[in-house]
């Protein structure tokens, strides 16, 4: 058994499909299939059950991968610990982030990590927060940086950021002639609203943000960048609600108003998940972003 054998079989029990295994294998169909017939033949058992159009671990199969897993884990491992004998950490962090503060999160904490360990390398993606926690469910990335409130099961959290929301309002607009730097919710509600696209977003401001009010709020566009969002506010489209953040990118035509009935504020988390074998670097981050805010 070799470990091109391994890593050959995860894939395989992963997508419970030869043809999307090989494409993420970056190799042909055939010699995949014959490489997993070699594996049971020196096993003597059978690892799947082969269906039309899928594959099913056989009860075998699945010990095996609970096995084959360590094997990787302590390889990748020994791997890691040898060449940090040498050269100190090393490898690539894979991060994913919405918008907002989180870019300037992640930013403060690669500084102050790369004055630590210089040889580790970042690869970081943006997203929305359903996109990202998408990716790191898929081991796209290894952690992220999303907002709250999130419905991505099987993962780890630590709470890293929180900031008030606001209102980006035109200059000409009828609110920002209101003296004060402060509108509560029903203040918003004769205008109309763009939002961040979220569906938990969406339900939060309506059935929460609105609630004592008793009405329904009018949401003229929803939007997974804030730039966007920024352009159509000072252009008159209406009013776009967005974490204190989003006022870094405002000028002179936008006038920015906290909201302060009800005291909402926007959540930033760090997660991953947890029943992925993170590698050193990604643990090693944890533990720098944990002493971080602490």
């Amino acid at each position: 058994m070799e470990l091109r054998h391994i890593r050959y079989f995860l894939a395989v029990s992963e997508e419970l499909n030869f043809t999307r295994a090989a494409e993420k294998l970056c190799i042909a169909q055939p010699p995949l299939s014959r490489q997993i017939q070699d594996l049971e033949n020196e096993l003597g058992t059978k690892l799947f059950i082969r269906k039309p159009h899928s594959l099913q671990l056989t009860e075998e199969g699945t010990l095996f991968r609970q096995y084959a897993l360590q094997i990787l884990d302590l390889v990748n491992k020994s791997t890691e610990d040898v060449r940090e004998m040498k050269s100190g950490l090393q490898g690539t962090l894979y991060l994913a982030s919405v918008e907002g503060h989180a870019p300037r999160l992640f930013s403060e904490w690669i500084a102050g990590f790369h004055q630590l360990y210089p040889h580790v390398q970042y690869n970081l993606w943006n997203g929305n927060s359903d996109d990202v926690a998408n990716r790191v469910m898929k081991g796209l990335c290894e952690l992220a940086i999303i907002m709250e409130p999130h419905n991505a099961e099987g993962v780890e959290s630590i709470s890293v950021y929180q900031e008030p929301w606001i209102a980006m309002i035109p200059q000409n607009h009828p609110l920002a002639e209101k003296e004060g730097t402060t509108l509560e919710a029903a203040d918003l509600l004769p205008y109309d609203l763009i939002i961040p696209s979220r569906a938990s977003r969406l339900d939060e401001i309506i059935n929460s943000w609105f609630a004592y009010t008793k009405k329904t709020p009018t949401i003229r566009c929803r939007m997974a960048h804030m730039l966007n969002a920024f352009e159509l506010a000072r252009q008159g489209v209406g009013i776009a609600i967005y974490p204190a953040s989003a006022a870094d990118i405002a000028n002179s035509e936008i006038c920015i108003k906290k909201i302060v009935n009800p005291p909402v504020t926007a959540s930033y988390v760090l997660i991953w998940n947890k029943t992925q074998n993170l590698t050193h670097v990604a643990k090693e981050f944890i533990k720098y972003v944990r002493s971080f805010i602490n």
